[in-house]
């Protein structure tokens, strides 16, 4: 048998040998933390990660370079191969020439018309059933979530002949509430507000309703102000959606002074220059890069808040 001095003297012995082996890493990476902290590994780190980081910028931001300046060369230019990266002699005429021929004035007051009126739809269909579901808890409330969601899963297409079909019926061709009916349900942004109304204390509704307030003053007096992030994001998708959506206002506003910004820019197209519909593409994306300026830090602030509770 072995005595028990042996076996500590053991134990100390592999004690010893494990001091002077060095410390075997935990993690399960390509690179392990030791390569990584060493010289040449921050090198390649940030080396690889400029790169990456670089080349997807001008690719997402190429097409808009190349839309701007399209719209500062000559037709002659444009129609050039191979095609020029840069203008040999920039001019703004073609901006001023498409505000003109497109009547981009009209086309715009059009689209943000439609825009406001169906964020204002957008936030009282939306804000209200978020909050019946998150507080209100209705009967089969989790059931009537998972279907507005299920939404989600179908192809707009698919429901683009019924819902003609029925604003027909209705005699909405050629009238802004044949837009504002179909933008104010959206199964997403129910979702997003939901899950934030989840987040809030409850104990900040219990104290209102302890004063008297009721459903709606709760709504308006408590979880509004705390949403803001929230309504921000949902702003933000609403009025951007409204601005590119291209399908449903064509076959809705079919006269031509009721059109949406790029509805009249299709249909103007083939008939002005190359370099004419460059400038009115420009312009149509102004508003859309405004807003989004403006409003960046709401949207990841508005999309992470409510998911971690503390």
């Amino acid at each position: 048998m072995i005595s028990v001095g042996a076996r500590a003297g053991t134990r100390r012995g592999r004690a010893r040998r494990r001091r002077g082996r060095p410390i075997e890493s935990q993690f399960r990476t390509i690179i392990s933390p030791l390569q990584l902290n060493s010289r040449w590994g921050r090198r390649i780190y940030w080396a690889v990660l400029v790169t990456i980081v670089v080349s997807f910028t001008l690719i997402f931001l190429f097409p808009l370079y190349w839309m701007i300046t399209g719209a500062m060369k000559t037709g002659e230019e444009i129609a050039q191969m191979p095609p020029t990266l840069f203008p040999a002699e920039p001019t703004l005429d073609s901006y001023v020439e498409a505000w003109d021929l497109f009547d981009l004035g009209t086309l715009l007051w059009n689209t943000a018309y439609y825009s406001f009126g169906g964020w204002l739809f957008c936030m009282a269909v939306d804000v209200s059933a978020a909050y019946a579901l998150s507080r209100l808890r209705p009967m089969f409330g989790g059931v009537i979530l998972g279907a507005m969601l299920a939404t989600l899963m179908i192809p707009a297409m698919v429901v683009l002949i019924p819902l003609y079909v029925t604003v027909v019926d209705l005699g909405l061709l050629n009238n802004p509430w044949g837009l504002w009916f179909p933008a104010a349900a959206n199964g997403f942004n129910i979702f997003l507000l939901k899950r934030f109304f989840d987040s809030i204390p409850r104990e900040l509704i219990e104290a209102a309703q302890i004063d008297g307030a009721g459903p709606l003053r709760v709504l308006w007096s408590v979880v509004l102000p705390i949403s803001r992030p929230i309504l921000g994001v949902v702003s933000i998708f609403t009025i951007v959606t409204s601005f590119k959506d291209f399908v449903w206002p064509l076959l809705v506003m079919t006269d031509s002074d009721k059109m949406t910004l790029s509805v009249g820019l299709s249909q103007t197209a083939g008939m002005v220059s190359q370099n004419a519909i460059m400038g009115g593409l420009v312009v149509a994306s102004v508003p859309t890069i405004i807003v989004f300026f403006i409003f960046q830090r709401h949207i990841m602030a508005g999309l992470t808040a409510g998911s971690i509770k503390g």
